[in-house]
């Protein structure tokens, strides 16, 4: 069974890394890729755990940081490409609305951390008339991850219950 799991890893970690690199070529898919890379490890969470998830998105991540054309979509998924590990755990609050608020916590203390890092890196103004605008990016991105993790919660259920039994079938 464990070879499975590493072959399962292995196939999925290279379809998250292409993935990543297609994302590269098509400009408004710098957001969508990071997506589509998370959702290719789902699998890897279901059937293999948490521990060798964690080491296929830091496999992904410094592949992705090392081959990827798209340098900003490469560190929107080692930002964000972490968040379906900890998405089991944040379901099993007894409050949906402490589960949305920690939820909207993590998106916007990852947006600002990675924004904050290239705003730095590469050295831009502050402009401090822009900071309506950045707010309404901000809710604008927590919309967005909140939507993220619908999808996530879907593609998990589709993953337990029809196409786990076409990739794993007994017999």
């Amino acid at each position: 069974m464990r070879s499975r799991q590493m072959a399962l890893c292995g196939v999925l970690c290279a379809l998250a890394v292409v993935l990543l690199a297609l994302g590269g070529v098509v400009p408004i898919a710098t957001f969508c890729a990071p997506v589509l890379a998370m959702a290719a490890l789902l699998p890897v969470l279901e059937e293999a755990g948490p521990r060798l998830a964690a080491t296929a998105w830091a496999a992904v991540s410094l592949l992705a940081l090392v081959l990827d054309p798209d340098r900003e979509a490469a560190l929107v998924y080692l930002c964000f490409g972490w968040y379906p590990l900890l998405r089991p755990r944040i379901a099993g609050l007894p409050s949906p609305l402490a589960r949305t608020a920690v939820r909207m916590a993590v998106c916007t203390g990852v947006c600002l951390l990675l924004y904050g890092v290239i705003w730095r890196v590469l050295g831009l103004p502050e402009d401090p008339a822009a900071g309506g605008f950045q707010i309404l990016l901000l809710a604008l991105a927590n919309l967005t991850f909140l939507i993220l993790d619908r999808a996530l919660e879907r593609l998990t259920l589709l993953w337990r219950r029809r196409l786990r039994k076409r990739f794993f079938r007994q017999g």
